[in-house]
């Protein structure tokens, strides 16, 4: 038997080790996602009057991939169900983050490193996922369907026209005059489930609908590096469309998932478009005219996503606006709304995503508050805060159900 001190001697280290996986997950992702306070502007009361009646939707929020409450108030972060909440938050668009490369960075990145595996082990999360990209979203899809069931109706998890609709009307309906949402008492903000960049069905089609069989109901080509269905903006080849991502959108299509083109390469971006038979969206950018950098639009390709009918999601983050502050995304917003019409934008926030922002879940009325500023009308807010996501999305959404060619494989098991 070993002696106390020996004992001791062996005992430190592991607990230094416990210790240190139990911190590190919260301490790396308080350091990624900050809150700039310093860019928030305040609100006034004809601000705080009109967002009451609104019902804001966004179309991208990495909250799934932090070790981190889903449910309760925090302080980390940028989001939670109950910020959400708090900033009338009716729909969100949760992603599902499976591989980064190191030392990211908006020019060139190659698929060589990965800093989800050290994440996915100092977060515990189940073993299958330490070498699988498709499991790793299978795995944050489950906490978001876990969240779910236990938040007493706080949060709900939608996979069909039919599921959104009907939440819609019996929790945020809209009274006759269509100026504001008249249920009274809680709320619940209304999940839908994403996947940032397709190298998560690790280069195998089958498993798009292993993706759809678990809930997914959009997702993005590409994400920080070139992968087998499509070039990123930010990959080292920048490709288009390979044979396999050819394939993708025709099943994503006959799959009723929508396309994000978000991260895509110019290359990618434009055969995307002319193959795509039903609208797209771009989760989360910003505008070149605002602000440079290859992964925000050009006018020319936002001309092309409204012939498409698709949807831009402006971002809050310094990358897609070159500022944190809630007038540069008003700015944003302003000038894609100047080229393709009122219809084709909305918020696209990236809140938790590795960002820093003036605006978390609680606080999104400041967007508000700076396009009424720059003379939006209350039909203008209405429509770019929420109600062209929750259109685009009713009228793109399907209620067809899992194909049975589809074999998904069984959820991940709770931690």
């Amino acid at each position: 038997m070993a002696s106390p001190r020996r004992a001791l001697f062996l005992a430190v280290p592991i607990l230094l080790l416990v210790g240190a996986l139990v911190v590190l997950p919260k301490v790396v992702a308080d350091r990624m996602n900050r809150l700039d306070d310093s860019q928030a502007i305040p609100v006034s009361t004809r601000a705080a009057a009109l967002h009451a009646t609104l019902r804001v939707a966004d179309l991208h929020d990495d909250l799934l991939l932090w070790d981190r409450a889903i449910l309760p108030r925090g302080s980390s972060g940028h989001t939670d169900v109950a910020r959400l909440a708090a900033g009338r938050v009716a729909v969100q668009v949760f992603s599902t983050v499976t591989k980064t490369p190191k030392n990211q960075n908006y020019d060139s990145n190659s698929d060589a490193t990965d800093n989800i595996t050290l994440m996915a082990l100092a977060s515990r999360w189940p073993p299958r996922t330490y070498g699988s990209l498709l499991a790793r979203a299978l795995h944050q899809a489950a906490k978001l369907e876990r969240a779910a069931a236990r938040s007493e109706g706080a949060l709900v998890v939608v996979r069909s026209r039919a599921e959104l609709a009907a939440t819609l009307d019996r929790t945020w309906a809209l009274p006759a005059t269509g100026d504001g949402a008249s249920h009274e008492g809680p709320r619940p903000v209304i999940g839908l489930l994403s996947t940032e960049g397709l190298h998560a069905i690790e280069g195998r089609l089958e498993y798009l609908d292993t993706l759809h069989a678990h809930g997914f109901r959009m997702a993005g080509l590409a994400h920080f590096f070139d992968n087998e269905v499509a070039g990123s903006a930010h990959g080292v080849a920048k490709g288009g469309l390979s044979e396999l991502g050819r394939q993708v959108v025709r099943r994503m299509e006959a799959l009723g998932m929508i396309v994000d083109l978000a991260h895509s390469s110019r290359a990618a971006f434009d055969d995307a478009l002319a193959l795509a038979s039903r609208p797209v969206v771009v989760s989360h950018t910003g505008v070149q005219a605002v602000c440079g950098g290859p992964r925000n639009l050009s006018d020319a390709q936002l001309r092309a996503l409204a012939r498409n009918g698709a949807l831009v999601g402006i971002g809050f983050w310094d990358g897609a606006i070159c500022s944190r502050a809630p007038r540069a995304v008003a700015a944003s917003i302003a000038h894609a709304v100047r080229i393709v019409g009122i219809d084709h934008v909305a918020l696209g926030s990236d809140w938790d995503g590795a960002t820093t922002v003036a605006i978390a879940g609680d606080g999104v009325a400041q967007v508000t508050q700076a396009l009424l500023d720059i003379g939006f009308t209350d039909a203008q807010v209405r429509a770019v805060m929420g109600e062209n996501l929750i259109r685009f999305l009713l009228a793109n959404l399907t209620d067809r159900e899992t194909p049975t060619a589809a074999r998904p494989l069984p959820m991940v098991a709770p931690l």
